[in-house]
């Protein structure tokens, strides 16, 4: 009794999608033809009509080596703010306000 979800590939979803959009067929058409729900067509096809301005836009999606990069630098980041952090903490004993002196 325990049914488990199926999952569809990008190029499923696409060409569920653009049948719908180019709507030859009903909803209820392309969900017997590939054997989903019309909404789940339907939600598909708003998906890719609000993501289509990304790919005509000036800058387009990120690449996966846009998203490395950025993830490098900001490991770096963190990376400096750790050796800030543990440089403070062990020098704090020598710090004016923390003796009492001002």
């Amino acid at each position: 009794m325990n049914k488990s979800r199926r999952k569809h590939s990008a190029a499923f979803k696409g060409e569920a999608a653009l049948a719908a959009i180019k709507e030859r067929e009903t909803l209820s058409e392309l969900s017997a033809r590939y054997g989903i729900n019309p909404t789940v067509i339907s939600t598909w096809k708003n998906v890719f009509l609000k993501r289509s301005e990304e790919l005509f836009s000036k800058h387009g999606p990120k690449s996966e080596a846009d998203f490395e990069k950025e993830r490098q630098e900001l490991y770096a980041k963190i990376g400096e703010l750790k050796m800030q952090r543990d440089w403070l903490q062990k020098n704090r004993s020598s710090w004016a306000w923390n003796n009492g002196t001002t």
